[in-house]
């Protein structure tokens, strides 16, 4: 099988020669494993490493003279440039061999209203984005690999734009203004998926979700508020998605277990990080209850046994989640739990990945 018709198998619930293995890395990673591999490129890497790449496809933001402002649409602070696209100020941390964005000052901080919205100068039109790059990148990864895009999100952006903690705050006390800005967040990037995936019809295979409710240990919200507020968009965008015959790939870290059943119910079809060091997120539990509704996409620990274990450590890893999360070989694509993040030893990743190979 090809590393594209695995990854559609797997999807479909069809059979496989073997279970699929996708990796997730940083800038530094991609780099370090080119210079080791002697190629130059993602795509060689991958080649090169017998991966089951899901290549992600995400929207640049132009300026108003269609230049590239700077901002982009990829997953929150790896935007780059100045700003994010919704306005939110980025400023750039060296810490080690890792080049990295955070956010700055939450550009929403001081719009308290529901009315006061209409004066944000930064709010994107879906007639800025580059759909045209997008769609070539699309065109070139989708004969050899399954293609997701683009990166949308509701409440990780709401959180980017009044801060994380005055959003914690904003669900109990101002719940007209999460509506209000979730509306926005909502309606913008609705537009720019019609107008995205009506012209990539026949190259993407998933649409990304990423809207991290949890922490290390618990939600980031009761169920009560996110069943007001995220709930009946997340139905919406599943909708959207499957009705152009597309899969659901929806992110969250952390101990998000007290919400999975709502989130698969509302139509998610492949659900990522499997975060099981987190309360409540134990593989085999989590194998039972949802495996045959829903796809698992990661599992292999990176914050301790990627980045600080050995090559024995990741191999048990890695047969563990294999066991687990991926018995009866169907319905799981094995990879990171998040980005490889720069220092991880390549021998560690290349452990990870012939695990998965051999199986």
């Amino acid at each position: 099988m090809t590393a594209k018709e695995r990854i559609l198998a797997i999807l479909n619930r069809e059979p496989v020669d073997r279970l699929p293995v996708d990796l997730w890395h940083t800038p530094e990673v991609v780099g370090a494993l080119e210079r080791c591999l002697g190629v130059t490129t993602d795509f060689e890497v991958w080649r090169s490493l017998r991966l089951d790449k899901i290549v992600w496809v995400f929207l640049d933001y132009l300026s108003a003279d269609n230049q590239r402002a700077g901002a982009q649409s990829g997953a929150g602070a790896e935007s780059g440039g100045q700003r994010t696209l919704w306005g939110v100020p980025l400023r750039t941390i060296q810490a080690g061999e890792a080049r990295y964005s955070e956010f700055g000052e939450a550009p929403l901080a001081g719009y308290n209203t529901p009315q006061s919205l209409n004066d944000y100068p930064w709010w994107p039109r879906a007639d800025r984005f580059d759909y045209e790059d997008a769609l070539a990148l699309a065109r070139r990864a989708s004969p050899l690999y399954a293609v997701i895009g683009p990166w949308v999100s509701l409440f990780e952006i709401y959180c980017q734009l009044r801060g994380l903690e005055r959003a914690m705050m904003d669900v109990i006390e101002f719940p007209d203004l999460v509506e209000a800005i979730l509306d926005r967040v909502e309606s913008i990037q609705t537009e720019m998926m019609e107008r995205f995936l009506s012209l990539a019809a026949g190259h993407v295979d998933l649409v990304f979700i990423s809207d991290d409710i949890a922490g290390q240990n618990s939600l980031l919200m009761s169920p009560r508020a996110w069943q007001c507020h995220l709930q009946p968009r997340l139905r919406r965008w599943c909708d959207l998605i499957h009705r152009h015959g597309l899969k659901v790939f929806y992110h969250t870290d952390g101990a998000a277990r007290p919400l999975l059943r709502a989130i698969i119910d509302c139509g998610v079809d492949v659900l990522n990080p499997i975060q099981h060091a987190c309360p409540g997120m134990d593989r085999i539990e989590l194998k039972r209850e949802f495996g045959s509704r829903v796809v698992f996409h990661g599992g292999v620990d990176n914050q301790s046994v990627l980045p600080r274990g050995t090559p024995d450590s990741v191999r048990r890893e890695v047969r563990e989640c294999l066991d687990s999360l991926g018995a009866g070989r169907e319905g799981y694509i094995c990879c990171s739990c998040h980005n490889v993040q720069a220092g991880t030893p390549l021998d560690n990743i290349f452990a990870m990945v012939e695990t998965v190979l051999n199986s």
